[in-house]
């Protein structure tokens, strides 16, 4: 009997971080399925994505540890998803712990460290302050280019 392991999240900005996590979840059974965060739910869970659905679920499709991919669009949905794709174990990472127990009538609920120093927020952090940096760069080259042209 194939073993089903079942995991859900945004997957914005595919790192090294998704990977890692992807890996050790397949390394629970035979086949490991996703659940992607549709647009409109991250909307609802007030999360802003770079990339869309599509190119996130895209992204996940082609990672070798990922056999299947489906939307999630509500909080809901996951005692459905689980009995539908017959999963046998139900895995997050650890910054949801308890979050999930009342599945655990129905299946196995194990929750996994993430991996340390990476995270979508930190990586979308480092380009805004990077951003914010050029922008000031730019106005500082703005000011100086004004006071040459007072001066002429």
């Amino acid at each position: 009997m194939t073993k089903t392991v079942i995991t859900y999240g945004t997957f914005d900005l595919f790192h090294v971080g998704h990977v890692r996590l992807l890996k050790r979840l397949s390394k629970l059974g035979d086949r490991l399925v996703v659940g992607c965060s549709t647009d409109q739910f991250n909307e609802l869970k007030g999360k802003r994505t770079i990339m869309s659905y599509e190119q996130r679920k895209e992204v996940l499709e082609s990672c070798r540890y990922v056999d299947g991919v489906f939307p999630e669009s509500n909080w809901e949905q996951k005692r459905e998803d689980v009995l539908r794709e017959e999963a046998s174990i139900f895995a997050m990472g650890d910054d949801w712990v308890g979050k999930f127990d009342e599945l655990s009538d129905i299946v196995e609920v194990i929750y996994l460290p993430r991996t340390q120093d990476i995270s979508t927020t930190e990586i979308k952090e480092l380009v805004a302050s990077v951003k914010q940096d050029k922008k000031q760069e730019l106005l500082n080259v703005c000011d100086h280019l004004m006071a040459l042209a007072t001066r002429l």
